[in-house]
């Protein structure tokens, strides 16, 4: 699936022989969980039934990282194995769109055109999540033992209303345990609409700046910037991003904080 949206991180990992080759209309209603949430990507809401396979999970993460290129695309393939967890609500899951067209599903695609071919996203968003509701499942899925997670949360905690404070307590809590557990964090940052009150609105979303700087997290500053509010790339519920709204999000708000990440990582390996 050759993007063009994406050539400047291609050109910048080709460029080095080992090199790595929400603003108004985010979702604030109350998502029904899906009744099939089957995706492409690995689910970690799924329960964990194959122990050999979880074994051979455990094992791939201590594998020395290799590089080879492939000369017919002229791409250097990163085979070291990268687990990255993407984990929050209805935004994550891809309520509404095909199972290969939600983010996670894109962005793996993405990355192992990009020559990370061992790399697995793994799809845990939950429609209806709320901050706590995640919180409660974060033993079950640090079980995919991510080296990156990418935290989409807080849309359907803003829609109850919920104190800010309490919002941004299960953030901070989300964001130790996966950091204890060794993965690093994205944070996606959240924007609500104004008819909550200003005050509110304008609290909600200093969380996720304010959570980044003081747990030294990488923030993307909206996850739905350019796709929100643009009825072009949005479901017929104004809410839910289209297959093309999503391919936005992954090109344009998540590859150029997720990349050199994963650049930094293949070369830590490395040396």
């Amino acid at each position: 699936m050759p993007l063009p949206l994406i050539k400047p991180y291609l050109s910048k990992f080709l460029s080095k022989k080992l090199s790595l080759a929400l603003l108004t209309s985010l979702a604030l209603v109350a998502c029904s969980p899906a009744d099939d949430a089957d995706t492409t990507s690995a689910n970690a809401n799924e329960p964990i039934t194959d122990a050999p396979q979880t074994e051979a999970i455990n094992n791939t993460t201590n594998e020395v990282s290799r590089e080879t290129v492939n000369e017919q695309d002229n791409v250097v393939a990163i085979e070291q194995p990268i687990t990255i967890l993407a984990l929050g609500d209805s935004l994550t899951e891809g309520l509404g769109v095909n199972p290969d067209d939600n983010y996670p599903a894109q962005l793996e695609v993405t990355l192992k055109e990009m020559g990370y071919s061992n790399v697995k996203v793994v799809n845990s968003g939950l429609s209806g999540e709320t901050s706590t509701g995640l919180v409660n499942r974060l033993d079950w899925v640090a079980q995919t033992k991510p080296d990156i997670t990418i935290l989409t949360i807080g849309a359907n905690d803003a829609i109850r209303g919920i104190d800010v404070a309490t919002v941004e307590d299960n953030i901070r809590t989300a964001v130790k345990h996966l950091q204890d557990n060794g993965s690093e964090v994205i944070l996606g940052g959240m924007q609500i609409y104004d008819n909550l009150g200003s005050d509110y609105v304008e609290s909600f979303a200093a969380i996720y700046p304010r959570v980044a700087k003081d747990m030294n997290v990488t923030l993307i500053p909206f996850f739905l910037n350019g796709v929100g509010g643009d009825p072009e790339l949005n479901q017929a519920d104004a809410i839910h991003p289209t297959k093309d709204g999503y391919t936005i999000i992954v090109n344009d708000n998540i590859l150029p904080i997720l990349a050199p990440k994963l650049e930094a990582m293949v070369e830590t390996e490395n040396n």
